[in-house]
């Protein structure tokens, strides 16, 4: 399902399920209604605003759908996801499938997605015009499990290509940071619904192994999508855009819609997520032997820059 990405920017606002819409009101000017959006229409709930109130049928509702109310803090880093306790009819078992899924197969898949991301970030770093070849080499040298660490190895190269030799990636920084920050909230969000829908577990992961984090598998399977989040804000960074905006929340949210080349033909990227996850699914039931990975290679419009007004992908912010 592709869907509206809605996001609660705004101070002092009420949230609640009414006949089938979400209701957004001002809960400083008597509840008077700012706007609605149909439950089945929504994708993800981006919730960054002080003093907001929910009823618990919202949340239910929305729990219902499958569709991932996100909580940020800080420089738009996402806090917490409220996520269904079944999210498919099978979800039993493929958690069980994915409980016993064996470490040689947890690696040989891990090495596919850092191989699919090192070549991604080729990609793009040919798409702005900066030497690829430290990124397309390392892709080629990854190995099962990627012991040693080229994911890493590449990242260091590829920040200083894509944002010059001073830039350090750091959450808690401003600018660039918080522009990356806030697109892969978006990216996140639409790889946990794609997740929670195949009945797998977010906190069940090939490679990522933090014991506080929840969302293991979903931060493994969006690894390869990350370039396209990068791309984009160094659009945006070139026209002199280092704050987040109306202009930049669209422009991010709007990757979502962009369609990649996959073995079927061109697929919006929250298809293609949602193929990943599915593959993965027949895999661990031993029902294919690969990945359904996108093929290397950026949308048109993340590669130019330029966005149309497509209804579908914009940010409904209250």
């Amino acid at each position: 399902m592709i869907g509206r990405i809605v996001e609660i920017a705004e101070d002092n606002r009420h949230l609640l399920a009414q006949r089938g819409f979400m209701i957004i009101q001002d809960s400083h000017a008597n509840d008077a209604e700012l706007g609605r959006v149909p439950l089945d229409d929504i994708a993800t709930v981006i919730a960054h605003g002080h003093g907001l109130t929910y009823t618990n049928n919202l949340l239910v509702a929305l729990a219902e759908r499958g569709t991932p109310f996100v909580l940020c803090g800080v420089n738009h880093n996402p806090v917490a996801m409220l996520w269904p306790v079944e999210g498919n009819f099978q979800q039993a078992k493929r958690f069980d499938a994915q409980i016993s899924a064996n470490l040689p197969m947890r690696k040989r898949l891990w090495a596919h997605i850092v191989r699919a991301k090192l070549t991604q970030q080729a990609t793009t770093l040919e798409a702005i015009g900066a030497p690829s070849p430290p990124l397309s080499t390392l892709a080629k040298k990854v190995r099962s499990g990627d012991p040693d660490n080229l994911e890493a190895q590449g990242a260091r190269r590829y920040w200083h290509l894509m944002f010059g030799a001073g830039f350090r990636r750091d959450q808690n920084e401003e600018g660039v940071n918080s522009l990356l920050n806030y697109g892969y909230t978006i990216l996140r969000a639409a790889m946990a619904r794609a997740v929670i829908g195949a009945g797998l577990h977010p906190t069940i992961g090939l490679h990522h192994a933090n014991e506080g984090n929840a969302m293991r598998l979903v931060d493994d399977l969006m690894e390869p999508f990350r370039p396209l989040v990068d791309l984009q804000v160094w659009h945006l960074h070139r026209q002199g855009q280092v704050t987040i905006n109306s202009d930049s929340k669209r422009d991010l949210v709007h990757i979502l819609y962009d369609e990649m080349e996959t073995s079927s033909g061109t697929t919006p990227v929250m298809v293609c997520m949602q193929r990943l996850a599915i593959s993965l699914v027949q895999i661990l039931l031993g029902e294919r032997e690969t990945l359904d990975l996108p093929r290397p290679g950026l949308p048109l419009t993340i590669s130019t820059g330029l966005h149309g007004h497509d209804t579908r992908c914009s940010v409904v912010t209250v």
